[in-house]
């Protein structure tokens, strides 16, 4: 799997990592970043798709 490096604000740091570890919603910080890709990446889908534009 490729690695990606990326600056993130501190404060977007602080409030993902409220929703990462045990008992909460994602298992480590890449696996939130990883789902909130994949959730951009449905709703272009969706925009694009209300637009007639395909995503080949």
């Amino acid at each position: 799997m490729p690695k990606i490096s990326l600056d993130m604000p501190q404060e977007l740091m602080y409030d993902l990592k409220l929703h990462v570890g045990d008992e909460k919603k994602f298992i480590s910080l890449a696996d939130a970043v990883r789902t909130a890709c994949r959730k951009m990446l449905d709703q272009l889908d969706q925009i694009d798709e209300r637009h007639g534009r395909r995503g080949d």
